[in-house]
């Protein structure tokens, strides 16, 4: 269950691909939902597909990854929407943090000075 857990807060940031491609028929078919459902995930905020100039949702690689995430919140642990909306908040949240600690860790600043301690020694 904790496997479950992880894998559906894990973002995988790497793989990038936020290109809208598939209309809300084809995206409800690949997530196994039906198109009013993911039409209540955007109304709720948990997902934002792109829109089309004739306002067509597209989903992106990424949205279907997040309702994938989501149905499996839902369905698999019994989280319910109001639920889902904190977790998926909070990882988001844990998510940039991680990359700020990252980022912290690669400056030349953020590693330890051995000079001001090799200094203090002679004395």
């Amino acid at each position: 269950m904790q496997d479950i857990f992880w894998e559906i807060l894990e973002d995988s940031r790497e793989d990038s691909d936020v290109e809208p491609r598939y209309v809300i028929s084809v995206a409800a078919r690949m997530v196994g939902a039906h198109a009013q459902t993911l039409r209540t995930y955007e109304r709720l905020g948990l997902v934002d597909p792109a829109r089309t100039q004739g306002n067509f949702r597209l989903y992106s690689e990424r949205d279907i990854r997040r309702v994938h995430r989501i149905k499996m919140l839902i369905e698999d642990l019994g989280v319910n929407l109001a639920g889902v909306e904190v977790i998926l908040r909070m990882s988001a949240q844990m998510s940039a943090l991680q990359r700020r600690l990252r980022e912290l860790d690669s400056t030349p600043e953020s590693q330890p000075s051995y000079r001001s301690v090799n200094s203090t020694r002679g004395r």
